[in-house]
């Protein structure tokens, strides 16, 4: 499908055969599958997976596009194309329950990457396995261990209910038009609880972005900020939770962050 890219849609399309045949790898397809794509873009995956799969539903924001690839696949009942986007759409009203769980494969533009991470995050239960091309910055992040710079709200948040590993790397000659950056292609095999127990959830989402609002602010001053207790139990908070509120939220380990979401979400009861 012929199209140019518009760049204020961040739509770099994907052109190497050797890089989608390992995507569709990684999605690791099996005949009786239901796959979410998302941003299918000219169908450079698309047609590996209609092959593939036993149901497809595609989603895309570009109207053009939408409509060539409802004329592609008019003739295929097993291939959906939604007109809308996934930041918009209802998920679970859209995909329904499949025993299996969807699998979702993304080319993911890099303007709307996070937001839609959180959206597959809220509706996790939907999913049995995610195969994300995201840029490298953000995929780095992911799967950051706790200490380093590129740990952060979305390793630990994500990392609660994901298995992430990432795959491979992908250069900018991969597509049209280059991007100035690398990608990298990740994997996300749900859980089927989480990881560790943190109380509230609604307090553990809190206690992890309050953490990493300022960076250069004590874990105990970042708290603080956050309004999630009163400014003078923040340190009696810590020292029951065996944390030092002198360090800063890039070194605590997702069992920490759950430690002092299980204290807070106990005080409220």
């Amino acid at each position: 499908m012929s199209r140019r890219p518009i760049k204020s849609l961040g739509q770099n399309f994907l052109v190497d055969r050797n890089i989608i045949a390992k995507i569709i790898a990684s999605a690791q397809i099996a005949p009786t599958d239901s796959i979410l794509e998302i941003g299918p873009g000219r169908g450079a995956l698309t047609g590996h997976l209609a092959q593939q799969a036993s149901r497809l539903v595609l989603v895309e924001y570009d109207h053009v596009l939408a409509s060539g690839l409802a004329d592609l696949y008019r003739d295929k009942p097993q291939v959906k194309v939604v007109d809308a986007d996934i930041l918009a759409v209802d998920l679970a009203q859209l995909l329904g329950n499949v025993e299996a769980g969807w699998k979702v494969v993304a080319n993911l533009p890099y303007n709307i990457s996070s937001p839609v991470l959180f959206r597959l995050l809220e509706n996790r239960s939907l999913f049995s396995r995610m195969v994300l091309m995201l840029q490298k910055e953000v995929g780095d992040r992911l799967v950051a261990s706790h200490g380093g710079g590129d740990y952060g709200v979305t390793t630990v948040l994500l990392g609660l209910w994901f298995d992430m590993r990432r795959e491979f790397i992908v250069h900018p000659a991969s597509f049209h038009p280059c991007p100035r950056v690398d990608s990298v292609v990740v994997s996300f095999v749900p859980l089927p609880k989480p990881r560790v127990e943190v109380g509230s959830e609604e307090t553990f989402r809190r206690v992890v972005k309050g953490a990493f609002a300022m960076r250069r602010k004590t874990l105990s001053n970042c708290l603080k900020a956050a309004d999630l207790a009163d400014p003078g139990d923040i340190a009696g908070i810590l020292q029951a939770c065996g944390i030092d509120g002198q360090r800063r939220g890039e070194t605590l380990s997702l069992e920490e962050f759950a430690s002092i979401s299980r204290y807070l979400s106990c005080m409220a009861v």
